[in-house]
């Protein structure tokens, strides 16, 4: 029997997208759909053991070696720059990564913007981008408060559908880039798993076409 290809998929509602794309790809697992505690899916038929674990972890597991290959968020990828393959994109978990703010804010370039998120690195390239100065504050969660508290002037974060923002009263002001699900794999997987790491992302690729 030939190895399995360790797969590290989001938990969550993004997980449970990606895993329906790699089922419809021929890598379905019996063992997802039946309940329990375990941790950890195994479908040797389909040359897959599968197991999930917080989104911004999977680049962890992936470049560490623990899995071979994974799913990550561009937004994930772009901030924690891992040390891995970014294959392709799987167009599920689309949004965008925005400043937002009251809808009435506009920045008039006068002294340091406050800006609130936890893409500290992708927020810090964006507005050097534009050679505005940014007094950037680091938070873990709950963004929004930020600006409504007067914490900061605006806050940078993921956008899907903007209904968080409407419901507290802001809104995106601007995009900075598009956001989506990428499948990526371990250095040392793609190079010693070839084979079936190849196979898989050539089998995901056909499935997306197929799709569109």
């Amino acid at each position: 029997m030939s190895e399995l290809l360790n797969v590290a998929l989001p938990k969550g509602r993004l997980g449970d997208k990606v895993y329906s794309v790699f089922e419809r790809a021929g890598f379905g697992c019996s063992e997802l759909l039946e309940a329990g505690r375990k941790l950890v899916f195994e479908s040797p038929e389909n040359g897959v053991r599968y197991f999930f674990v917080k989104p911004s972890d999977v680049a962890i597991y992936v470049e560490r070696g623990a899995a071979d290959v994974g799913v990550a968020g561009k937004d994930i990828l772009l901030e924690y720059a891992p040390d891995v393959y970014e294959l392709l994109d799987l167009g599920v978990g689309k949004c965008h990564m925005c400043v937002c703010g009251r809808p009435d804010f506009t920045d008039d370039g006068v002294g340091s913007l406050r800006v609130a998120t936890k893409f500290s690195r992708i927020t810090r390239k964006y507005y050097a981008s534009l050679g505005r100065s940014v007094d950037l504050i680091h938070l873990n969660g709950s963004i929004e408060l930020a600006p409504i508290l007067g914490l900061s002037d605006v806050i940078v974060d993921i956008v899907e559908t903007g209904a968080t923002l409407k419901e507290n009263g802001l809104a995106a002001l601007e995009r900075i880039l598009p956001v989506s699900a990428r499948f990526i794999a371990n250095k040392a997987s793609y190079q010693f798993k070839y084979e079936a790491v190849t196979d898989m992302t050539a089998r995901l690729s056909r499935h997306l076409e197929v799709q569109k």
